[in-house]
C-alpha cells in the first residue's frame, strides 16, 4: 500500500474513531497519527486473534478497531 493511502486511511480511521471515543476529531494531523498507529496496534490485535482485512475497507476497519482501542487506553491513562 503507498504512502498515500495510508495518509488517506489514517485520517480517516483517526476521524471515525475520535467521533466514536470523544465526539469530535483532532485535526488532519492528529487523526492522521491516531489513525496509523492504531492501525498497526489493529494490524497486531486481528493478527493475535487470527484475523485477516484484506483491501481499502479492511484496512481501514483495522485502523478503526486499533485507534479506538488506542484512544480508550489513552483516556484510561489520562483518567487515572
Amino acid at each position: 500500500m503507498g504512502l498515500i493511502a495510508w495518509l488517506i486511511i489514517g485520517g480517516l480511521a483517526g476521524w471515525i474513531a475520535g467521533h466514536i471515543m470523544r465526539g469530535g476529531g483532532f485535526g488532519i494531523l492528529g487523526n492522521i497519527g491516531v489513525g496509523i498507529v492504531g492501525a498497526v496496534i489493529g494490524g497486531m490485535l486481528f493478527s493475535l486473534l487470527g484475523l485477516q482485512a484484506g483491501g481499502f475497507v479492511g484496512s481501514l476497519v483495522t485502523a478503526i478497531a486499533g485507534a479506538v482501542l488506542l484512544l480508550w487506553v489513552i483516556s484510561k491513562v489520562k483518567s487515572g
